[in-house]
């Protein structure tokens, strides 16, 4: 095997008493899609923040390279891209300028960088605006020009932070075709963290947190095959008393997720007309499919991936730093 981008063991970072990871161990290997998944106060935030070097590590608990991140922190940083949740470009500068301007941060200059300028802006679609100010862009050319900017100098890894967050579908596809592409054509690993089933769904692995905690880490497939057969929601103004309903009647179990009960069965669509006459008049609405990743949290977790509610809004705060 070889050695891995990322290696990370027994890694606790706490704000306070509160750990906003805990004891959490994974690797990333070279050429990967890796995702964090969860929702907020999770700990992706954090971890994201260890791994780009803005918060320290203990000595011995992140490798990124084989380098110890407390020790080699400015050579890791030469090696890393970083692509921010929160916009980092200056709007009243061009496409161009704003490359210009990160490329002279890593010491980029005359052919090498116009070189390198014009083959990123090509490839993330730009160069007929590349003499335009970011303000006039969408939000999509923006997330382009970030990424354009994340990878001016070559990095081994890029990490990015919520990257589809506020793209419209459109969007999200074209900035997903360039992942693949940094991927499959550089070689390059890219590390992201996300709250969006459809982004999860398409990295090779993903870590599930929860609480700062670690819950499960494999390839989207492979999570949903943890689930057997269907899952069939069921939606009613009195789902408590529903559930305790079907628990008589048919003697099965509901799981209350967010006001919705849920329940995992073999050949769902012939458990369907039994719910129904077995709760009369009080399915509002009744959904039955094949697990998703929304369902392999809630199995792990208990809860809904929409969680902002069960975590205290300082909780929440602290760990958005």
């Amino acid at each position: 095997m070889p050695e891995p981008v990322v290696q990370i063991e027994h890694l606790t970072h706490t704000y306070g008493e509160r750990a906003a990871v805990d004891d959490l161990s994974l690797s990333v290997q070279p050429g990967e899609i890796f995702g964090f998944l969860g929702p907020n106060g999770s700990g992706k935030t954090t971890l994201f923040r260890v791994l780009t070097t803005l918060v320290a590590a203990p000595a011995d608990r992140v490798k990124l390279f084989g380098l110890d991140l407390k020790t080699h922190r400015d050579e890791i940083r030469r090696r890393i891209g970083v692509v921010f949740q929160s916009p980092s470009l200056d709007k009243q500068l061009t496409a161009r300028e704003n490359l210009r301007h990160q490329g002279h941060l890593y010491g980029l200059a005359g052919a090498d960088l116009k070189a390198r300028m014009d083959e990123l802006l090509d490839r993330v679609k730009l160069t007929d605006r590349q003499h335009e100010r970011v303000s006039t862009f969408s939000g999509g050319m923006r997330r382009r020009v970030e990424l354009a900017k994340g990878l001016l100098h070559r990095p081994s890894l890029l990490l990015l932070d919520e990257p589809s967050t506020g793209l419209d579908p459109g969007a999200r596809i074209d900035l997903w075709q360039l992942l693949q592409e940094v991927r499959n054509t550089d070689g390059v690993t890219i590390l992201l963290t996300t709250h969006l089933m459809e982004e999860a769904d398409q990295c090779d692995r993903l870590a599930i947190l929860d609480q700062g905690k670690l819950l499960a880490c494999d390839s989207p497939a492979a999570l949903k095959s943890t689930i057997g057969g269907d899952v069939i929601t069921i939606v009613t103004k009195q789902p408590a008393e529903a559930a305790q309903m079907l628990l008589e009647k048919l003697n099965l179990s509901a799981e209350l997720i967010e006001g919705s009960l849920r329940i995992e069965v073999a050949d769902g669509h012939l458990l369907i007309p039994r719910l129904i006459e077995a709760l009369p008049g009080r399915v509002d609405s009744i959904s039955l499919g094949r697990p998703t990743l929304q369902d392999v949290f809630v199995k792990l977790t208990g809860h809904g991936l929409n969680a902002d509610a069960l975590t205290p809004p300082a909780a929440a705060a602290k760990s958005s730093h």
